[in-house]
This record gives C-alpha cells, structure tokens and sequence, in this order.
C-alpha cells in the first residue's frame, strides 16, 4: 500500500493542492507516489504549454477517497468554471466511466497516460479522446522523468518502483497500478544525487510496494541494495527515509543498513492492517502478528532510537470483538508510535467485499477506538523526547520534522527544507514544543 503526501503519515483520503503556475493547478489525492507524479505532469503541463488547467490526481484505496475526489472535481469546477478540469489518478484508472460521465470533467486519463508528455501536448493541440486510459496490467515500464524537486515541499519523494503482485483481499490498488515494476538503481540514484544538489536534505523512497524493488530486475536485487547505493554514492545526503513498507519483506542487507548507517531515518511504517491471526489469513497477507512483533524487537535491538507506525483496519469482515482486541494488544506489543486507521470499507471487485460484513457501527466504534489507542502511544513516544536534542527538517508554518517522525513546533525564520537543530521542551498536543539551537544545513 502506498503512502500519504506531505505530512509522511500513510495513505490518507484528502487534498494537497499544488500552487498554480500559468494557471495550471494540480490537486493531488493519497500516496507519496502520487505527490511525485504530480510534479511529473506539472512539468510536462509546463513544457507543453499548458493554461487555465485544473489536474485532479485522484486515490482510490478507500470509497471514502473516491467520494472526497469527486466532490472536489464538483467544488474546481464551480471555483474556475472555465478551465479545462482533467482527471487521472487511481480512482480514475479503475473507474473512468465514473469519471467520464460527470459534467464538470473534460478529459479522463489514466495512471500510464498522465506520465507521457504527449497526453499534455494533445490536450493542448485539441487531439486526443476525452477517456484515455489503457489497460494497466499491461503496462511495463515504470517512468524515468526526473524532476528537481517538489515545489513548496520540506523534502522531496523518489520514485523505485510501481505496482503490486500482491492481492490482499481488501485492495484495489493493483488494478490502480499494475503489477510491480522497479526503477533501476543507477536511475534511482541519479535521481537522489540530482535532487541533493539542488537543495533537498531529506529524501523519501516512495512506491506502491517499496519493498519489491528490484525482483524484476536482472539478478533481483533487494531494496537493502538500493538503499546502501545511494547512501554509498551520494555522500551529501543528509537523510534518507523509507515510504510504508511491508515488514515480512525487510531483507537481510536493509537490516543491517538500518542498523548501521545513521542517515537512514529510524522510523518505519509497516503495513501492519491487523493483529489477529486469522483475519490477517483472510486478508491473504503473508505474514503473522508474531511476524510483527519479532521484527520490531529485532529492529529496536540493534537501533534503540526507531519508532514505527501502522496501518491497521478496523471491522474487516468476520473480524469478532476477540480479534480486534488482538490489534489493540499489537499497539503495546510492538510499541507503535503512529497509527493510521482505516475504517474498513467494502470496495467492488475485491474478495473481502463478498464476505460477511461486520456492522457499521461497531466499524466506527472499533476505529474510534484504535484511534485513542493511538493518541496514547503517540503521546508516550513525544513525552520521551522531552529535554533532548534533535535535528528537524523545517516544514510549513514553522513545523519541523525529526529523523524518527516526531513533529515539532519550532520558532524559527529557516525556510522549508532547513535541517535545525533544537531542544525539545514540551508537548503540545500531538506535537513537540522545542528551542531552536541554530541551523545546520
């Protein structure tokens, strides 16, 4: 599963919205890798001369994201009645029709399409069909545009890889973007060298299964690999963070890397989705609670300063009161920092949507609950930062983010991207309070 947009929490219904240049905006859905595909369409917009556009890169991994989609789609129009509005994205991918019928959408396209500059050189020139969006499954490349940077952001996001062979039975997000296809490792590194010397102290690796990389590659190497080139080849880089990826997946060399080299940000986001054994089985993922609770001891052992974060599901089909204790249990048994709750909702076409559906308010009340399991271990986790130092990598409005995920609220004049070094003096909230000691780079 993929990952959110700016704040790195995951995949999360809601709206980034891009700043407008030659009256092109770009509103972005969902994951990282949609925020970096966003900036691969702004400049493919830019270079075809593309004006008074509105581009809504839509997500699809719960219904709830495709409804706020559209209700955007509804609210652009009604803002700029008369710019070209174009659609694309994942929710546009697996439904175009849904798409294509409403009023206020010009043109559809689809998740292979919106990375091809002469979609955007069409558009301009009138040619082209109002759906276009080709079968995904038979997509095998994955896009080697390179771009130096995303406008306006504290850090910038690197494409490995795209696509799923996984088909967990509650996610749609494979016929979103096909089956896994990697980027090399010589691309990828060019890439994160390219975006270091224009600025960026912080990247993140980002895909829809960040953990496949490089299995249909020659040789299938493993994301340990990657990792360790970059951080061997572009020694200017400051940090480097991992997108949501999957725990059973975290092979032998990325451990050790993890374990030795500072720069590698401690903080993982494990796709975790539930804590009890049999709804895991009938999820179709591949591993076991005890999976998860050994990796994170193991993890912690060898790096004491790492926090995680989770995806979970609350009410998944079949799930019992007993089960969905087992999830709770799993917040203390791993110690997870960030929870990232999914209500669960049946999507068409998956497995887990024909099961026996658990009644929707127990759904809102088991997720209600895993949200407070969750604000109580976010707050231990800052309370232990209390009185300590830090590196932040400045966001807006004077936030700052620290290596291992802590936000922070830091009075300071250091422009977005800024690595500052401060002195945590309380909580507030579900954000650090802290001093600011001076910038470092």
């Amino acid at each position: 599963m993929t990952t959110p947009v700016e704040n790195l929490s995951p995949a999360t219904p809601g709206a980034d919205t891009a700043p407008r240049e030659d009256g092109v905006e770009i509103v972005t859905f969902g994951c990282r890798l949609n925020s970096w595909e966003s900036e691969v369409m702004r400049d493919h917009a830019r270079a075809a001369g593309m004006t008074d556009t509105v581009i809504v890169n839509t997500c699809a991994v719960t219904s709830n994201a495709v409804r706020q989609a559209r209700q955007s789609i509804r609210k652009l129009k009604r803002e700029r009645p008369d710019a070209t509005l174009i659609v694309t994205g994942c929710a546009a991918q697996i439904d175009p029709a849904q798409f294509g019928r409403m009023a206020e959408v010009d043109r559809v396209i689809g998740n292979a399409e919106k990375l091809r500059p002469e979609t955007f050189k069409a558009q301009v020139s009138g040619a082209g069909d109002r759906v276009s969006v080709e079968d995904i499954m038979s997509v095998r490349e994955v896009a080697d545009h390179l771009v130096d940077g995303l406008e306006g952001r504290a850090r910038a996001f690197v494409q490995v890889q795209t696509g799923c062979d996984h088909r967990c039975t509650f996610c749609v997000i494979p016929y979103g973007r096909g089956n896994a296809r990697s980027a090399p490792a010589g691309d990828v590194v060019e890439q994160v060298r390219r975006l270091v010397e224009t600025g960026h102290n912080e990247i993140v690796l980002t895909g829809v299964d960040v953990t496949s990389w490089g299995q249909d590659l020659p040789g299938a190497p493993k994301l340990g690999r990657l990792v360790r080139a970059i951080l061997k080849q572009v020694p200017d880089l400051q940090r480097l963070r991992l997108s949501s990826i999957d725990a059973i997946e975290i092979d032998d060399d990325l451990f050790r890397v993890i374990a030795e080299d500072e720069r590698l940000c401690p903080y993982l986001h494990l796709s975790l989705q539930a804590g009890d054994n049999m709804i895991l089985k009938r999820m179709k993922r591949r591993h076991m609670r005890e999976d998860a609770i050994a990796l994170t001891r193991r993890l912690r052992a060898v790096r004491p300063d790492i926090a995680f974060g989770a995806d979970l599901i609350a009410g998944f089909p079949t799930e019992t009161e007993d089960m969905f204790e087992n999830s709770l249990r799993l917040v203390d048994e791993c110690d997870l920092a960030y929870l990232h709750v999914f209500p669960y909702s049946p999507r068409p076409g998956t497995p887990a949507a024909r099961m026996p559906q658990v009644d929707g308010l127990a759904i809102k009340d088991r997720a209600a609950r895993l949200r407070a399991k969750g604000e109580e271990a976010l707050g231990r986790h800052l309370q232990a930062m209390v009185g300590r130092e830090f590196d932040f990598v400045m966001e807006r409005g004077q936030q700052g983010r620290a290596a291992n995920f802590a936000p922070a609220r830091i009075e300071t004049p250091a422009r977005p991207g800024a690595l500052v070094r401060a002195r945590v003096t309380g909580v507030a909230g579900d954000t650090l309070t802290a001093d600011p000691l001076g910038v470092s780079a």
